[in-house]
């Protein structure tokens, strides 16, 4: 059962600070969406393939973290095949899953602490003009961090009681009480945020 994001390991891309994955982050973003040849996404599919299932986790596991979204990304493009060339639907897919494979990666091997401090410092300079408060940005991607994993264990948890009980296992019946079990805890966490004063204004 997925517990953290963070994957205990010594790899090479463990000691990467936070601030240089993000930035190789965004920009392999930025040149994933400017290429559209297959031929061209294809290596970069391959490396970041190789970086993902390099990080010590089993094939079950690392399958786990990013199963859900590779469907996804295989719906979208089953659709797309009705839309665009088949060329395309490939880039697509290569595109989307690249992407998603680097940003697990850079997930399982920083901790939230990091990625909260970090954000809060690269968004001083929001701060200072009056945009935002950097620290309640960073509280609320550590908040996702953080509780991202607990969704998809309470959600195998219900499927589970439903498997024990001989019900169909339907979307519509795990939601619903899935995202009430989800706003319960909304309510303790923000209780618990106020009464200890990080959103002091």
């Amino acid at each position: 059962m997925l517990t953290s994001l963070y994957v205990e390991g010594q790899s090479w891309f463990h000691r990467v600070p936070v601030r240089a994955k993000l930035a190789a982050l965004v920009v392999l973003s930025v040149a994933l969406f400017a290429m559209n040849a297959p031929l061209l996404l294809l290596p970069a599919f391959l490396l970041c393939g190789a970086l993902y299932l390099s990080l010590g986790m089993t094939a079950r596991q690392a399958f786990s973290r990013v199963g859900f979204v590779l469907f996804t990304i295989l719906v979208l493009a089953g659709i797309n095949l009705f839309l665009v060339p088949l060329p395309q639907v490939i880039a697509l897919i290569l595109r989307l899953t690249t992407l998603v494979l680097f940003a697990a990666a850079v997930t399982a091997t920083t901790t939230i602490g990091a990625f909260m401090d970090e954000i809060t410092i690269l968004l001083k300079p929001l701060e200072r003009v009056g945009l935002l408060r950097a620290a309640d940005v960073s509280l609320a991607l550590g908040l996702v961090l953080r509780f991202v994993p607990d969704i998809f264990a309470r959600y195998q948890a219900i499927s589970e009681a439903h498997r024990a009980r001989g019900l169909p296992i339907r979307p519509m019946t795990i939601i619903g009480p899935l995202i009430i079990l989800t706003l319960k805890d909304a309510d303790t966490i923000a209780a618990a945020i106020d009464a200890r004063g990080f959103r002091r204004q």
